[in-house]
C-alpha cells in the first residue's frame, strides 16, 4: 500500500461525464504499473474512459464502491488487491450488494483480482531476478542494492525475497519502479492479475 497523501482523493472523480468504467488499487504503485501495462498493450484508457483509482489503502474502498457502485455512478468496476487485504476488498464487495462470496473466484467474477502476495512479487517472480536488477540499475540503484543486501537481516534470505523488500522501501522507489518493471517484461509473461484486471474493462 501507498501513503494515503501520495494520491488525491475521491473528490477529483466526482464529475461529468463520469468515466465508463473505474479499476479500484489499494495504491498508486498498483495504478502506475496498471497504466503503463495497458499503454504496453496498445490501450489509451482515457480514450475508452477508465479511470484507474488509487484509493490510498484497502480500509478506503468502500467509500469508493459508495461513489462508483450502485449506489453511486454504477459504473462498470473491477479492482486489484494484494492477498492480506483480499477480505477488505470481500466484505466492502458484500456490503455494497454487488455478491462477492466467500471464495476468491467469486470475487474476480465481479472483476476484483488478488495478487499472490502483492504487487512487487508479481512483477519478481515475472521478471525473474536478473530482469529486476537491470531495471535497478537502470534507475541508478544498484549501488544501494548491494548495501541492502548486506543489512543482517536480509543477507541469507534468497535474492528474490530481497528484491521485493528493496522495491518496497525507500522513498518513492516502489511508485517510481512501478511503470518501468512493467515497461521490462516479456509480453507473454504478465502477471495473471494484471491482465485480467484489465480485461475486465
Amino acid at each position: 500500500m501507498d501513503s494515503a497523501r501520495e494520491e488525491p482523493g475521491s473528490e477529483e472523480f466526482v464529475r461529468e461525464p463520469a468515466p465508463r468504467a473505474v479499476v479500484l488499487v489499494e495504491g498508486l504503485s498498483d495504478r502506475r504499473a496498471l497504466e503503463a501495462l495497458a499503454r504496453r498493450r496498445g490501450r489509451d484508457l482515457a480514450a475508452e474512459g477508465v479511470a484507474v483509482v488509487s484509493m490510498a489503502g484497502s480500509k478506503n474502498i468502500t467509500r469508493f464502491l459508495e461513489l462508483f457502485g450502485p449506489g453511486g455512478f454504477d459504473v462498470r468496476l473491477a479492482g486489484l488487491c494484494d492477498a492480506p487485504e483480499e477480505d477488505d476488498f470481500r466484505r466492502a464487495l458484500k456490503r455494497a450488494g454487488l455478491g462477492a462470496g466467500p471464495t476468491r473466484e467469486s470475487m474476480e467474477r465481479l472483476g476484483f483480482f488478488v495478487c499472490v502476495r502483492d504487487l512487487e512479487d508479481e512483477l519478481v517472480r515475472a521478471l525473474g531476478a536478473d530482469g529486476v536488477r537491470r531495471v535497478i540499475e537502470a534507475r541508478g540503484e544498484a549501488s544501494k542494492f548491494r548495501t541492502f543486501q548486506q543489512q543482517p537481516e536480509w543477507r541469507d534470505r534468497p535474492v528474490e525475497e530481497q528484491l521485493r523488500r528493496f522495491l518496497g522501501v525507500g522513498s518513492g522507489r516502489k511508485i517510481g519502479s512501478a511503470a518501468q518493471l512493467v515497461g521490462a517484461l516479456d509480453l507473454h509473461r504478465v502477471p495473471r492479475p494484471l491482465d485480467a484486471v484489465l480485461a475486465h474493462v
